[in-house]
């Protein structure tokens, strides 16, 4: 493990770009993106598309370290260079933010109100490359849908087992178990949610870190006492739907609370757009994520 980069994390301001479209929502992000799904014939022809328009996000001068900590990868970005650099030591090396990838295979149907991951079969040789490619840190995300207590438990029991593979190859895990944010009782669900992450959690040894990424709550500063846990690095939120503005709204209300957006971060940058409109759209966007990050 990195120690500077793990102090980066844990003490500095900013929050995290999550930049893990995968082969599922890579199309609806190249279309939000402005590019139609007519303009690849293939998925390597899709996954350059996506590479280019992560380039131009990670290589803009507003991009900088001052506001981003860290950046959540795709396998492929993993594989894949920026400026003649691999992607994570891109990152690192020349803008000082810490490389995570993005390691799930995807969802399981649904079952007991929640989508647990997929099987992760070769989950070793792939942490063993993140290793070698100079990752500091993992996410998975699977979803919680209705409040079932035997699904909300098996869903955060399975993502705390995967947790000790990851830490066990000396990287930090992001532990996401997502609520939906059109979840029946959604308050109900994030109250049990607490309380079986903060079981789990007390159940580490004490040189075991985890980052923990949730869905922004129904009340306010529900997981200070997560934030405050000994062996959580940070509690980051997704935006999970909400419009920028609305998440930006409900993380300023969570204090200590960081951003980890994906959607909400890339929201108005077209490909169409100068470089001085795409950065400038990106520098906003970064700006009033940053502003609820720091609250």
């Amino acid at each position: 493990m990195n120690q500077e980069q793990l102090a980066r994390i844990k003490n500095d301001k900013g929050f995290i770009a999550a930049l893990d479209q995968s082969g599922g929502s890579t199309p609806k992000a190249l279309k939000a993106y402005g590019i139609n799904e007519d303009a690849y014939s293939n998925e390597d022809e899709m996954f350059d598309l996506v590479h280019e328009m992560r380039t131009r996000i990670i290589s803009s001068p507003s991009f900088t370290r001052e506001k981003i900590l860290g950046a959540i990868l795709f396998k492929a970005t993993m594989e894949r260079q920026v400026a003649g650099k691999d992607t994570a030591d891109y990152l690192w090396e020349e803008k000082g933010v810490v490389p995570f990838l993005k390691i799930d295979s995807g969802l399981a149907e649904e079952e007991n109100g929640v989508q647990m991951l997929k099987p992760m079969p070769e989950l070793d040789q792939l942490l063993d490359r993140a290793n070698e490619k100079h990752v500091f840190g993992t996410k998975m995300r699977s979803v919680i849908h209705s409040l079932n207590e035997d699904g909300i438990k098996a869903i955060v029991k399975q993502q705390f087992d995967v947790a000790q593979q990851i830490m066990a190859k000396g990287l930090v895990p992001i532990v996401e178990p997502e609520v939906d944010i059109h979840a029946e009782n959604k308050a109900g669900v994030e109250d049990l949610l607490e309380k079986e992450i903060m079981a789990h959690i007390n159940g580490l040894s004490d040189d075991q870190l985890v980052i923990l990424k949730l869905t922004l709550p129904e009340q306010d500063n529900l997981y200070a006492n997560l934030i405050a846990h000994k062996n959580v690095v940070r509690v980051v939120a997704l935006s999970g739907g909400y419009s920028r503005e609305e998440a930006n709204e409900r993380l300023a209300r969570n204090n200590n609370m960081t951003a980890s957006f994906s959607r909400a971060l890339a929201e108005g940058l077209s490909a169409s757009q100068t470089e001085n409109e795409f950065n400038a759209t990106l520098e906003q966007s970064i700006e009033s994520i940053y502003q609820a990050s720091i609250t």
